[in-house]
């Protein structure tokens, strides 16, 4: 019997399992797929937004974190997050009252700044942990005509992408490994900067996807998370059943993610990639969605095209075509597992 390694499920595996074992209802017009951020269900006039999303790499600003990659797949729907539960567990030798009411300030905090209401949840000291855990659960709402889902890509799309890889993964670095970068003569700056990405350019994507849908036809988003880029890639190819061709030489690599990547050895394109949002686009529509985030600080780069199923998921560096990587397993993991 294999043992699974840290990380997301095998595609192959995941997709059987929800083959298997989940069914939907009249009222689910999104249920659970390969590729698709968040459910969908209809509730008559709104359509209500409901998603499941933890925390288990971070623990620094680990309550800030969970609200916002939670938010992040309510606004790749079109949709506005309303409501947040989180389920925290804390590890029991290490769990002091002040850590407790950090988190909890965090969630609140990072609540208030996008207009969401913290309206319940789960919170103990667990057995066998060494670092906390939150699970976070956000609801929001969406009118039925606005919606969009990683389905929707459609062939002949541009694929756009919003700031750049890996913001979420170089804050991770700074933040679990500031002492040790120090020590490896890392300037200081640098660290600051990187730490900073947190929150700019930020993990959220919420502005990035209403300023999107309001410039141009948006037939799907995505929100690159574990896996990065590549995965994320991977995923809206699955869930719209399309090919898709990346152009490495237009992929925006921050340049404090690519210094930090190559300290720990990591590859970029595998990282965690929180606050950079996929966007599937018309050729016609790309351009205005591309002005409008720019008028508003937040680039945005052409980075492929979506292609017919046939000809798969492909990296081109100029030079050649080959399979685009698959990352089950996060480059980020290599910080906490070796």
């Amino acid at each position: 019997m294999s043992i699974l390694k840290p990380g997301k499920l095998p595609p192959q595996l995941l997709q059987r399992l929800l083959m298997s074992y989940t069914r939907g209802g009249p009222r689910v017009i999104v249920g659970p797929a390969v590729g698709e951020d968040a459910a969908i269900i209809d509730m008559g006039d709104r359509y209500l937004i409901a998603k499941s999303d933890p925390i288990t790499f971070a623990t620094d600003a680990i309550g800030y974190y969970a609200v916002v990659v939670n938010a992040n797949d309510i606004a790749t729907r079109g949709g506005r997050p309303k409501w947040f539960l989180a389920t925290l567990l804390l590890p029991e030798r290490t769990t002091s009252v002040a850590l407790v009411e950090s988190i909890f300030a965090q969630m609140a905090e990072a609540c208030k700044s996008f207009g969401i209401a913290l309206v319940g949840g789960h919170t103990e000291v667990t057995y066998g942990l060494d670092r906390p855990i939150l699970s976070g659960h956000m609801l929001g709402e969406v009118d039925p005509r606005g919606l969009i889902t990683t389905s929707g890509a459609q062939i002949g799309d541009v694929l756009l992408l919003t700031k750049g890889i890996c913001v979420e993964g170089t804050a991770i670095i700074a933040r679990e490994r500031e002492q040790e970068l120090r020590r490896s003569d890392v300037p200081e700056r640098l660290i600051q900067r990187a730490k900073s990405f947190l929150f700019e350019p930020g993990i959220s994507v919420v502005r990035d996807a209403h300023i999107a849908i309001g410039a141009g036809r948006v037939h799907a988003m995505h929100d690159p998370t574990e896996g990065g880029l590549a995965m994320a890639v991977h995923e809206l190819a699955t869930a719209a059943q399309v090919g898709i061709v990346i152009e490495a030489n237009q992929i925006p690599i921050l340049e404090e993610a690519a210094l930090l990547c190559a300290a720990y050895g990591l590859d970029p394109l595998g990282t965690i990639a929180s606050g950079a949002l996929l966007i599937a686009t018309p050729p016609e529509d790309a351009l205005r969605i591309q002005q409008a985030l720019q008028v508003e600080n937040i680039g945005c780069a052409a980075i492929g095209r979506v292609v017919p199923p046939s000809e798969g998921v492909l990296l081109d560096d100029g030079s050649k075509l080959q399979p685009l990587p698959q990352f089950i397993r996060d480059e980020i993991t290599k910080l906490f597992t070796e």
